[in-house]
């Protein structure tokens, strides 16, 4: 693992009913994927703090006051950041830029999403430890798009023209990689949290309580 401290970003939403984990309301209704969606922030939480030399960040999308929010940031002692950009790519380059500027002596930076409770620790630690050799590190999820991105430095021109939300997430962005010539590291690719069928099996494998 690097010796010296490296910021590890969680991307996540305010929990609104209605705003979190729609896709699974027909399931669960509004308020149980509400609470599923603070339980999977709660966990992403963790896995980041455990991550040896992480200096974790908590990037809000929504009401950076809203009180699990700020509790979270309380409870795991995190700087609580607002998410800032019309899209998915301006928000991670805002973020990244921010951090990388904000960080004495930072060369590299993690990014993580809140959707994937089978992600580790060791998934965090092997993508800084990817970054002594790569670019950028990309850690693709089942569904065409990533779960974690890790860049040694700022690099705006990645998240052009990308397709966000889309199945083509992950290719597109290793095209624009090739084209700007980076050389980037795939960690193993994982499913997010979406659907009633990923939930089933994200209990089935242990990753969430029943």
């Amino acid at each position: 693992m690097p010796a010296e401290p490296w910021p590890l970003l969680v991307f996540a939403r305010a929990p609104v009913a209605g705003e979190v984990k729609t896709r699974l309301i027909p399931a669960l209704g509004a308020q149980q994927a509400t609470e599923l969606h603070r339980r999977l922030v709660l966990g992403t939480l963790r896995r980041a703090c455990a991550a040896r030399a992480a200096r974790v960040q908590l990037w809000i999308a929504g009401d950076p006051g809203h009180a699990f929010v700020r509790a979270c940031a309380r409870r795991f002692r995190v700087p609580l950041f607002e998410q800032r950009g019309a899209d998915l790519g301006r928000r991670m380059i805002h973020a990244f830029a921010h951090a990388l500027a904000a960080e004495d002596r930072a060369a590299r930076c993690v990014l993580v999403g809140s959707d994937c409770p089978a992600q580790t620790v060791q998934d965090l630690e092997q993508a800084a430890d990817a970054l002594d050799s790569h670019d950028a590190v990309l850690q693709p999820a089942h569904d065409g798009g990533y779960v974690l991105v890790a860049l040694r430095c700022p690099q705006p021109q990645l998240f052009d023209a990308i397709e966000w939300g889309g199945p083509r997430v992950t290719e597109q962005t290793l095209q624009r990689a090739a084209s700007l010539g980076l050389s980037v590291h795939l960690l193993r690719p994982l499913p997010d949290l979406d659907s009633a069928a990923d939930l089933q099996r994200a209990r089935e494998q242990g990753w969430i309580d029943a």
